[in-house]
């Protein structure tokens, strides 16, 4: 048995295709698993609990079957989708997570994020991340219409876009020391994330002389894959494309 982790999905309507790879995971090497993590950016944007897409819909009816099948699924919110709510997550029956967690995986305690907390020299970004986990700013947004909210949405990707593309790549990466500061405040010497979408395993050496084991997990732009941690390996394991 494992436990399983993926993360930066961006699921949208128009990209069906990365849904099925979610749908063949789900109903494929999930159900296996001790437990499912998405850790942030299961979809490209998200509304509301009461706006939701067909892909959304979907998406709910595989991890409620997931759960049915006694494997728990847990969602951590990411940039893309942290209005996802209690609501949605009840009918999906995900569990969802605080923005920091420390897990026990098989013996090896182990912080997972989303992520973005970590990219502190993109100071831009950090300001809009506060403003976004602001209870007050969250009810104001969902109180607008759907179609206005969907509207800001799009707005909200676009200028994402253009601000990724005007500043250089280390800038939107995660900060050093802020990584060092995580791996202290929660005692761990094993952390497990996503956001970047630089798939890798960091070394980190810690300030009492010890090393520190950094996994970033694959975004799902062009193939889907999956991390897979059991007490004797972690590995990252790709999802075989298929036809839906």
């Amino acid at each position: 048995m494992a436990t399983l982790f993926i993360s930066d999905l961006h699921l949208e309507d128009s990209q069906p295709a990365v849904t099925g790879w979610l749908l063949d995971f789900l109903s494929g090497p999930a159900r296996t698993a001790d437990a499912v993590y998405i850790l942030g950016d299961l979809f490209e944007f998200w509304i509301g609990d009461d706006a939701l897409s067909v892909t959304a819909r979907q998406v709910a009816q595989a991890t409620s079957a997931l759960n049915a099948a006694g494997v728990p699924c847990y969602f951590m919110h990411g940039n893309r989708d942290f209005l996802l709510g209690e609501a949605y997550a009840t009918q999906a029956r995900l569990e969802l997570l605080p923005d920091a967690l420390m897990v026990d995986l098989y013996g090896t305690p182990t912080l997972l994020l989303h992520g973005d907390s970590l990219c502190t020299d993109d100071t831009e970004y950090q300001r809009f991340r506060q403003q976004s986990r602001n209870p007050k700013w969250q009810a104001h947004i969902l109180a607008l219409s759907a179609e206005e909210r969907l509207q800001l949405a799009r707005s909200a990707r676009d200028a994402s876009s253009a601000h990724t593309g005007s500043i250089s790549m280390d800038i939107m990466d995660v900060n050093e020391t802020a990584v060092r500061d995580a791996f202290k405040e929660y005692r761990v010497k094993r952390m497990i994330h996503g956001h970047t979408h630089r798939p890798a395993v960091h070394k980190h050496r810690l300030e009492d002389g010890s090393d520190a084991e950094r996994i970033v997990l694959s975004d799902w732009y062009t193939a889907g894959s999956y991390l897979r941690v059991n007490a004797d390996q972690v590995e990252s394991i790709g999802i075989p494309s298929t036809s839906r």
